[in-house]
């Protein structure tokens, strides 16, 4: 069984195309920001069964075009690679583009199992400076990065998301290690520069948690602005979702 949070049919910005979202549940970063910390807890969620995504996959199917498909998403899908990779595969043999949105911070044969049945990777850097990165989630970054080496040796395209943190991440040094680190990649196929939101504040208050950031207010679209345009120095396909 797969422990899932919840789906969104039609989604628009966890992949190419039209695409059903799988939320998963746990995850083991702590961020600051986290949009989703419903999803963090990993004895939460619904325990579902992997013929009944792979059913929901196949009756979208229609839907999704010659670009779209199925993005596993979080909480943190690789939490659950054991189980999750048999359904990416049979995703696959039913014709179904499979992305997967991961922090690339946990790493063992599932993972490097799942990581390779998938067609795209949707890889959350959070901070490329390791000692920010730890004050930003709580966690080290260093299996992101060799993730990130990883896919780049093994020919496997993803997608770099960036979430731009004021105070945090939007430093100009901070941008620039990012650049630094993973700027020669020929794997990255777009870097996805995400603005810093409070959608999710309301969900701390209903769990009774703080929200640590506040304090910290949404980017200016100057702000946007001066951060992707550092980052074209590295990269050549940037957008700002």
């Amino acid at each position: 069984m797969i422990k899932v949070h919840s789906y969104e049919s039609m989604g628009t910005f966890d992949g190419p195309g039209l695409r059903l979202v799988v939320f998963l549940q746990g995850c083991n970063f702590r961020c600051l920001y986290c949009a989703n910390p419903d999803t963090i807890d990993a004895c939460g969620g619904t325990p579902t069964s992997p013929d009944e995504i792979l059913r929901m996959a196949v009756d979208q199917k229609p839907f999704y075009g010659r670009r779209g498909g199925v993005t596993f998403s979080g909480g943190e899908p690789t939490f659950q690679a054991a189980a999750l990779a048999p359904l990416v595969r049979r995703l696959r043999e039913a014709g179904i583009h499979v992305c997967i949105d991961t922090n690339g911070s946990i790493w063992n044969p599932a993972v490097e199992e799942l990581l390779g049945l998938a067609d795209l990777i949707l890889l959350d850097v959070k901070q490329a400076d390791p000692e920010r990165h730890l004050a930003l989630t709580e966690r080290d970054n260093a299996q992101t990065l060799r993730t990130a080496a990883w896919l780049e040796e093994h020919g496997k395209p993803f997608w770099l998301r960036y979430v731009l943190v004021p105070g945090y991440s939007d430093a100009e040094a901070d941008i620039r290690t990012l650049g630094g680190r993973l700027g020669g990649y020929r794997q990255i196929e777009r870097v996805e520069l995400l603005p810093y939101h409070t959608l999710g504040v309301h969900k701390y208050e209903a769990m009774g948690k703080e929200y640590k950031l506040s304090d910290v207010r949404e980017n200016t679209p100057e702000q946007l602005d001066r951060a992707a345009a550092l980052l074209r120095e590295y990269f050549a396909n940037v957008v700002v979702n």
